[in-house]
């Protein structure tokens, strides 16, 4: 379902690299029997390959589809330096994805008594460690994130509005006005209009 970042961040690259695909919204949760039988891991996003063969995490999916069917075209730079300084944006976006969806599972799937205020405790400082860093980089490099089509702002931009849709009071828009201006920016384009983060949600 596009309401995950990682499923979002996936349809849209692929829009953007001209990589025709068919995208089945099948949920994790309300449709999971149906989930199984395509993956039995249930992991999304999940790719069929032609052949058959499933690969899962968007970032390997998107690294093969850059390799096998997008004839050359890549969201990344091709200048070793430029690509380090994009690694590090998108590894800190997922890194504030996995912690945003950490608190809300713990949130919305844990029973309250179960739920371990220590650990939440981490989890939250790690979220807010990994945006703190991740506007810096948006500030510092200005030229990487003007362009909406590299994979540094595509990933920023899906996450920044997962985790404001799911987590505003604990991530405040207000700390964070560059990852505000590009998500603004980058949800008026076309190919995040055409796969908006839309689902059942947890």
């Amino acid at each position: 379902m596009l309401d995950s970042p990682y499923v979002r961040r996936v349809a849209i690259s692929l829009e953007i690299l001209g990589v025709p695909f068919k995208h089945e919204a099948v949920s994790v949760f309300s449709t999971f029997e149906r989930f199984q039988s395509i993956n039995p891991v249930v992991k999304a996003p999940t790719l069929v390959c032609e052949d058959g063969e499933i690969l899962m995490d968007s970032s390997l999916i998107l690294q093969f589809v850059e390799a096998t069917a997008a004839q050359g075209r890549s969201l990344w730079s091709s200048d070793p330096l430029e690509l380090q300084h994009e690694f590090r944006a998108v590894s800190l976006a997922l890194a504030a994805c996995e912690k945003s969806i950490q608190i809300v599972y713990e949130r919305n799937l844990r029973p309250k008594e179960a739920q371990y205020e220590p650990w939440m405790g981490r989890v939250t400082g790690q979220l807010l460690a990994a945006y703190a860093a991740l506007e810096h980089e948006v500030q510092l490099r200005p030229g990487v994130f003007s362009a909406p089509h590299n994979q540094p702002s595509i990933t920023a931009a899906v996450v920044w509005q997962f985790t404001q849709s799911m987590l505003a009071s604990v991530v405040p828009a207000s700390n964070h006005r560059g990852l505000v201006n590009l998500s603004e920016r980058l949800e008026q384009t076309f190919e995040f209009q055409k796969y908006p983060p839309v689902g059942p949600g947890v």
